[in-house]
């Protein structure tokens, strides 16, 4: 199998112009395939269709939890709505600001086994999927991956 047999087409993308607000509500009112069920996770691409980004729920509570709490033991310290209070004031930032870039991405004609290993390897979930010229045309999400290639496992065969 091919990295095409396994992809979601490419359906919602993220501008990297679009404040987080927006792309929050995007993230939780995706399609995924036929289903809109949201997504854990958007390409970002500009005006001149260029994968300039991807952005997850992890970019974004990353942005939200400053990186001097991961050092602090804070104890007893009143936690209560401060992740929410903090969320908030991230609303405005822009996409890019918090993007993850460079992407790694596969082309349409990777065999499965490629794209596994550049999922475990980079330890992310999902990447996006160019055709020939570069262009984003599909998601592949690693649970697709693992139920393609389990089916055979599964099967009385």
């Amino acid at each position: 199998m091919k990295a095409k047999d396994v992809m979601i087409p490419m359906q919602d993308y993220l501008s990297p112009n679009s404040n987080i607000k927006q792309a929050v509500n995007l993230l939780r009112t995706a399609a995924r395939g036929q289903q809109i069920m949201g997504v854990m996770g958007l390409p970002v691409i500009d005006e001149h269709k260029k994968l300039v980004g991807m952005l997850s729920m992890t970019d974004i509570l990353k942005a939200a939890y400053p990186c001097y709490m991961r050092m602090m033991d804070l104890g007893e310290f009143a936690w209560d709505g401060m992740l929410e209070s903090l969320t908030r004031e991230e609303g405005t930032k822009k996409v890019k600001e918090i993007m993850t870039s460079p992407v790694i991405t596969v082309h349409e004609d990777y065999p499965l086994m490629e794209c596994v290993d550049l999922l475990l390897k980079n330890h992310i979930r999902r990447m996006p999927v160019l055709d020939k010229t570069g262009k984003v045309i599909g998601m592949l999400y690693m649970r697709d991956i693992f139920f393609a290639v389990t089916q055979s496992m599964i099967e009385d065969k």
